[in-house]
């Protein structure tokens, strides 16, 4: 058993059942419609916002507990969310699926980042778009949430390499002051980045 799938069979939502406050204001800001993939989605918090806002939503997580609980908060909020148990590793990426993707707060090693960044850039359908708030590798001095190994954190590089022919709808590494559930409380070192997939 997996320390997430320990951590999220608590009764409490360990980051809280409201959305990441970046998403929620730039998914009001842009209006995105259609299908969306949340990744590394944890109990649902944010998956369960989007389908809110009418978007036909799938919730990737490798914790069953997680999609247990995505699946009750959607009952709770009197929306649907599709979940299925991935494990990123082994995930498989079917080009130009989604309208969105988003990842909040989703950390894993290195290698398996770049495979799921990768992933992410051929997934989006052409004119979707990926957001993603994460923490940075200035973060552990900060100790408001997340991994404590830099390995595990991200360089804006990651970004801008794996997207540079993409449209940049913001880009964004610096403080930000995050209170979600128990486990990201206080002032913290993120970086945010929305991509638009070229149409052409």
């Amino acid at each position: 058993m997996n320390l997430w799938n320990t951590r999220f069979k608590m009764e409490n939502y360990v980051y809280g059942k409201e959305p990441n406050v970046f998403l929620a204001e730039m998914q009001r800001k842009l209006q995105i419609k259609g299908r969306a993939l949340a990744i590394a989605e944890g109990e649902g918090r944010n998956a369960v916002f989007l389908a809110e806002q009418g978007m036909d939503v799938t919730a990737w997580d490798y914790a069953e507990s997680g999609l247990e609980k995505t699946k009750k908060l959607g009952k709770e909020r009197g929306v649907k969310v599709h979940t299925e148990l991935v494990d990123l590793s082994e995930a498989s990426w079917k080009k130009e699926q989604w309208d969105e993707i988003i990842c909040i707060f989703g950390h894993f090693p290195k290698e398996l980042r770049t495979k799921t960044l990768l992933g992410v850039r051929d997934a989006v359908k052409p004119g979707g778009y990926f957001l993603t708030e994460v923490y940075s590798y200035k973060q552990i001095p900060y100790n408001s949430g997340g991994p404590r190994e830099l390995n595990f954190l991200y360089k804006p590089e990651e970004f801008l390499q794996t997207f540079t022919d993409w449209r940049f709808v913001h880009f964004f590494m610096g403080e930000v002051v995050r209170h979600e559930g128990e486990l990201h409380n206080g002032l913290s070192h993120v970086i945010q980045f929305i991509g638009q997939k070229p149409i052409d």
